[in-house]
């Protein structure tokens, strides 16, 4: 740790130009994103989208946390040039965490992506996004939930050698589901840690790093003692543990 008593944990934020809040363009965040954080033990703030005072930032966290939110990653970054007519832009926020991303992945600094978060990871490394999964894959299962999302949906397998496979000690998990998109081809550096019945890659990381892992769904929820288990490792990790 810098110079906390308890770990402190960078979540990025996410914007909106219009709604309720306010006229003007707002930043905002799920509760449950900061309480998870400090649950585990963490000391949870908000990071907003300020390119240049990226490295300001990870001069003070412990942990970076790419949070999620309804919109995608644009699909040029990643090489296509036909972006799906579901695909919403947010460019201001994907060129931010695009950037710290890139910057924590270098200094060291743990990571964990969540559900688009996860996404924005592995497009930040040199991989590649599926634009829209009931167009890519016709039998695949309803990875936008119709349930609350404080329940699970369908199952998750995890790779019993991987990182995450040691931190859930399970081979076989329930997950929630709030996504169109999904990861589809790794960089070298990435390996998959977990795949839905359908194929869908449901986790990343980077073995090599001290904390570098991508969660297709939403742990912040806290539905299982999975979840909580994750939150737990990223928290120990960022304390240098």
């Amino acid at each position: 740790m810098k110079n906390n008593s308890l770990p402190l944990i960078g979540l990025t934020l996410d914007q909106e130009s219009s709604g309720s809040y306010s006229r003007y363009k707002w930043y905002a965040i799920r509760k449950n994103y900061c309480s998870a954080v400090t649950n585990a033990g963490g000391l949870p703030i908000g990071i907003p989208h300020e390119v240049e005072q990226a490295n300001d930032y990870l001069n003070i966290v412990d942990g970076l946390i790419i949070t999620g939110g309804a919109f995608d990653v644009d699909p040029r970054i990643f090489g296509e040039t036909d972006v799906h007519k579901s695909v919403v832009i947010k460019e201001n926020r994907t060129n931010f965490e695009i950037e710290i991303t890139k910057r924590s992945y270098d200094l060291g600094i743990p990571v964990m992506g969540i559900c688009g978060g996860q996404q924005l990871m592995n497009v930040a490394l040199g991989g590649t996004l599926i634009q829209h999964i009931p167009d890519r894959e016709q039998d695949s299962l309803e990875h936008e939930q119709t349930n609350p999302r404080h329940e699970t949906s369908h199952s998750v397998q995890i790779n019993s050698s991987s990182k995450l496979g040691s931190i859930i000690g399970k081979k076989k998990i329930q997950v929630n589901s709030a996504h169109h998109q999904a990861v589809d081809k790794v960089p070298p550096c990435l390996n998959i840690n977990a795949l839905a019945p359908d194929g869908i890659i449901e986790g990343i990381e980077d073995p090599s790093h001290p904390w570098f892992i991508g969660i297709q769904w939403h742990p912040e929820f806290e539905i299982t003692k999975s979840d909580k288990r994750i939150f737990s490792s990223f928290i120990k990790a960022s304390r240098n543990e």
